[in-house]
């Protein structure tokens, strides 16, 4: 799994940070999407993926690797 974030789009709500802080948080100046871990372990695919589609702007990508 890869991870992505767009910050133009990211509108700073923080579902991301609050779903799967092991992977997200939200930079202290702006409030915007900050990924902690691009790749994160199996353990936290599942909680990468409902981020993305939580988010209300769109501005996460989860991506397969090949090997998720």
């Amino acid at each position: 799994m890869k991870i992505t974030a767009d910050r133009d789009r990211c509108i700073g709500a923080g579902m991301c940070a609050l779903l799967a802080p092991e992977v997200f948080d939200q930079n202290a100046d702006d409030g915007k999407v900050r990924i902690l871990d691009p790749a994160p372990p199996p353990a936290q695919h599942a909680m990468s993926r409902e981020a993305e589609q939580v988010c209300p702007s769109s501005a996460i990508t989860v991506a397969p690797d090949g090997n998720s």
